[in-house]
């Protein structure tokens, strides 16, 4: 079971706080840095000192890190061209030596669309599709060669579909909750299926709708990795669960049964319920980024404890 870091910056970070949460993330062996992609908090956070871009962040980090992968959950559809942000995530893929992975989503906070002047359409998911159709297609275009696109709401032409990432394959993660549309996508440009705060039962569900749409899609059910993001809330002791759920605002009994929480005995158990149905990575939301030794909790007695 891969852990992963996962963080929420538009709840209030700089920069600087997440270049020691990914150092951190490295130093104590875990699988990767992922993060949000948003520029308005949500809740009762004020946000300060203000929002920080996607793939600015992971840029500085590709530089500033060495092992662990680099990406995110989810990058906004709304938020960039897509042949723009093939160009930005080849770019730092050759920055960080082949580290990053693309997660793409079609975008869904509207807020923070009126609030730095950002188009938020209608027909989001079909813009998604074609999103995809052109960042893999324009990566997967030999060298030499173009890439044309004519779509609904994209329209390329004679592109050199340059730069290429330094991977072969960049891996395209696609997420979410929906029972069609989701899993069709998935098995068709997914390397790997997130499920984002799904509970074991709806999980093994989703997982399922996804290995049939591949197969559907003359993939291979086991083509593709299957991983959940969950809120992650680890204590030596009842005391220090508490504490650290206060400190995000949240209360025990909701994030034992909503994410992952209590003990480092009753995490490892909880994961290995979501392995059990086919979990293979797990994305650990980190909503206190200046509480460095939960990290090291998770690091020495839950990680250990994983094979």
């Amino acid at each position: 079971m891969d852990l992963r870091i996962f963080t929420e910056p538009q709840q209030g970070a700089t920069y600087d706080t997440l270049l020691t949460v990914a150092k951190a993330t490295e130093d104590l062996g875990f699988d990767a840095f992922f993060r949000s992609d948003h520029y308005l908090s949500m809740g009762s956070s004020d946000g300060l000192p203000g929002p920080t871009d996607a793939w600015v962040t992971l840029a500085g980090l590709a530089r500033e890190t060495r092992r662990i992968r680099l990406g995110t959950l989810m990058t906004a559809g709304t938020f960039r061209l897509p042949g723009v942000l093939a160009i930005q995530v080849a770019q730092i893929d050759q920055m960080s030596g082949g580290r990053v992975e693309l997660g793409l989503g079609a975008g869904w906070f509207e807020e923070e669309h009126k609030a730095y002047g950002i188009p938020f359409p209608k027909e989001k998911f079909a813009r998604l599709e074609e999103q995809l159709a052109i960042v893999t297609g324009l990566w997967a275009t030999e060298v030499g060669k173009t890439f044309s696109y004519e779509g609904t709401h994209y329209q390329l032409t004679d592109s050199p579909a340059l730069p290429k990432p330094a991977q072969a394959k960049v891996p395209v993660l696609i997420g979410g909750h929906g029972a069609s549309r989701t899993p069709r996508l998935a098995a068709r440009y997914a390397d790997e299926f997130n499920m984002p705060f799904g509970s074991i039962e709806d999980s093994e569900r989703q997982f399922g709708r996804v290995r049939a749409a591949a197969e559907e899609a003359g993939r291979k059910g086991d083509d593709l990795v299957y991983s959940n993001a969950l809120v992650v809330c680890v204590g030596k002791d009842d005391a220090e669960v508490a504490r650290r759920a206060a400190a995000i605002g949240r209360e025990v009994d909701e994030l034992k049964a909503n994410g992952l929480a209590g003990s480092p005995a009753e995490v490892v158990d909880k994961i290995s319920r979501y392995q059990a149905i086919g979990s293979q990575r797990l994305y650990l939301q980190i909503l206190d980024l200046d509480d460095l030794d939960h990290l090291e909790l998770i690091a020495g007695q839950v990680q250990s404890q994983l094979s």
